[in-house]
């Protein structure tokens, strides 16, 4: 039902009051076939999002494309997590910079720049496409001239020292992807999903290489699988790094791991 309000007031410019406030109100044939192929391309399982072509995210509207990953409301709580230290660290200064790898939309690091002024991001992504998408998200939400994007394996183009790095990396298990949601396995990019065989692929890399890019007292935060939180910890602790926080999406599931830097 809410699907089919959010195809109705798109195309039809309205909102659900105008639906409450004039529920006669004539639709023309060229916007009624319009709401009937969106229809369609829903009940064939393509996301209502991908359908419209933006998300709001963070209180941000953010266009989508086929290459990015569709940023949804669990990953706000990484961006909530990250927001006190990053505050703390903005307090006085103009230089804190953010990286935040495989940006796809940008949303993480708009949203982060959207609280705090006194920062500036870099967004990697292993896609060219994903990065124009994320650079046309800053622009429409006042932020292009705080963001920079490069085309970057993880780090392998990434050059100095960063407040925070952040990153929402792939974490399904391989064997698992053909069991998503037609939504999730059929629309989003498979290299925003594929985290190699038992999901914790990525994250041995944002680990291995977080201190060479890290300032003195900086933190690295990821997303994680809802059941993932361990196995990252261990993957993280291994390489020197110490737990320093932690953050539940809206289901309760542990969701958000920020690390202190060696």
């Amino acid at each position: 039902m809410l699907d089919a309000r959010l195809i109705v007031e798109h195309f039809t410019a309205t909102r659900r009051i105008d639906a409450i406030g004039n529920p006669d109100r004539m639709v023309g044939s060229g916007i009624a076939a319009a709401i009937e192929t969106a229809l369609r391309r829903r009940i064939a399982h393509e996301p209502v999002h991908r359908i419209l072509g933006r998300r709001e995210f963070y209180g941000l509207d953010l266009r989508l494309s086929p290459a990015t990953l569709e940023p949804r409301p669990d990953t706000e709580a990484l961006v909530d997590l990250c927001l006190p230290f990053l505050r703390e660290k903005a307090a006085g200064r103009k230089d804190c910079r953010i990286l935040d790898l495989g940006t796809g939309t940008g949303a993480i690091a708009l949203a982060l720049l959207s609280q705090i002024p006194e920062t500036m991001a870099l967004g990697t992504d292993i896609s060219a496409e994903a990065l124009e998408t994320a650079l046309f998200n800053a622009d429409i939400n006042g932020m292009k001239d705080r963001f920079g994007r490069i085309v970057s394996n993880w780090f392998e183009a990434v050059d100095g020292h960063f407040t925070l790095i952040v990153s929402n990396p792939p974490y399904i298990p391989t064997r698992d992807i053909g069991m998503l949601a037609p939504e999730v396995r059929d629309h989003d990019p498979v290299t925003a999903l594929d985290g190699g065989l038992d999901g914790l692929g990525a994250y041995r890399t944002i680990a291995a290489g977080a201190g060479r890019h890290l300032e003195e007292g900086g933190r690295v935060a990821v997303e994680t699988g809802f059941d993932q939180r361990q196995g990252v910890i261990g993957i993280f602790e291994a390489e020197g790094f110490v737990l320093k926080g932690s953050a539940k999406d809206l289901g309760g599931n542990e969701r958000a791991l920020l690390f202190a830097g060696h």
